[in-house]
């Protein structure tokens, strides 16, 4: 039996212990607190006294300051993520695998963006991550195309193919990425809950409950957004299938009225896991302080699952979700500190649990 067999129901026990010594690994809210008061070349010595050591020496002949920092947690991150596929036999092997492609639907925004603003190419590169099933010479054509349409031909034949051809229209008639990046972003989640068994075994049930709760906070966020917006769009258009929280009727009735949005995930099954979230959001005057609290409030949600089904995929996930958070948190710090912003102020935009 093959070790990408999905019949065989995988090496739980063997790759959750090796996660469990990964994430005692993570930086913590004291190496924030300290990483924020750094410069640039402070913040890459004390990288390379961390995990990041292998990464910082090897890339250091080559490149400094923030682009060390960039490439060096690029790389380190696709490292991670392909030791757990290294690690993981059956089902467990095609659950990660099929949720590694969410850095398929990071690169391709990427680059649509990149092409879409006339950014540099050298720009586009240096946000990619090599962790997904996009090969080094599909990214490098990516990077070369002229033109969003050549974007979307180029992916012609992968998942994202059909739904960001069907998309094209809608970009040109509005002149704007959404409706692009939005058929993207289903695309990943509806490939990953399609072809699962109808009789789920406890595995897969698991696998499903930490999916539906990731597509509900990404519709959240999306109707958020709408609702900030005041732009004329149907909500529905912009639904991802396979959530709990919200259907697209809901969409349609609640964007119009934010104060009912709030309260219906207030009383829904997420409502202990949002509420400061949902505190945040009614005290804030922009979306960004909401949209960290709702990443907080998922990685707490992902941990609760893990500590409550330690032999699972749960705990697998959830490293996934923290170890991209540290990637996040690092390179927010470093462009930040270039850019000479108050210590306290990046604090508050970096997310923490």
């Amino acid at each position: 039996m093959s070790r990408t067999d999905a019949t065989e129901e995988g090496n739980y026990e063997y790759v959750t212990a090796r996660v469990r010594s990964r994430r005692s690994r993570l930086f913590d809210g004291d190496d924030y607190r300290k990483l924020v008061r750094m410069g640039t070349g402070e913040i890459a010595r004390f990288m390379e006294e961390s995990e990041y050591e292998t990464e910082m020496n090897r890339l250091g002949a080559r490149h400094s300051g923030v682009d060390l920092i960039e490439y060096a947690l690029n790389e380190n991150l696709a490292k991670h993520f392909d030791d757990l596929l290294r690690w993981s036999d059956g089902a467990l092997y095609d659950y990660v695998a099929r949720y590694l492609r969410k850095f398929d639907a990071w690169n391709l925004k990427t680059v649509l963006r990149g092409v879409y603003s006339g950014a540099e190419r050298e720009a586009v590169e240096d946000d990619l991550i090599d962790a997904g099933e996009f090969s080094a010479a599909t990214l490098e054509r990516l990077t070369e195309a002229g033109s969003v349409e050549e974007v979307v031909e180029l992916v012609d034949r992968t998942i994202f193919g059909d739904a960001l051809t069907a998309a094209v229209d809608d970009y040109e008639e509005a002149g704007l990425l959404v409706p692009l990046e939005n058929a993207v972003d289903r695309t990943f989640y509806e490939h990953l809950i399609a072809g699962l068994p109808r009789d789920r075994d406890r595995a897969t049930e698991l696998y499903v409950e930490f999916l539906e709760a990731e597509i509900d906070f990404v519709n959240l966020r999306n109707a958020l957004r709408l609702a900030r917006s005041g732009a004329e769009m149907d909500p529905s258009e912009y639904y991802i299938e396979g959530g709990r929280l919200l259907t697209p009727a809901d969409l349609r009735r609640l964007v119009a009225n934010e104060d009912q949005l709030v309260e219906h995930v207030r009383t829904s099954i997420y409502g202990d896991e949002l509420d400061e979230a949902l505190d945040v959001l009614e005290e804030a005057e922009t979306l960004i302080e909401f949209e960290h609290a709702l990443d907080a409030a998922l990685l707490e949600y992902a941990d609760t699952l893990s500590n409550r089904y330690p032999l699972s995929v749960c705990p697998v996930l959830s490293f996934v979700l923290a170890k991209e958070r540290e990637v996040d948190n690092i390179r927010a710090v470093a462009r930040a500190r270039e850019a000479g912003l108050d210590p306290d102020e990046i604090e508050r935009e970096l997310v923490m649990l």
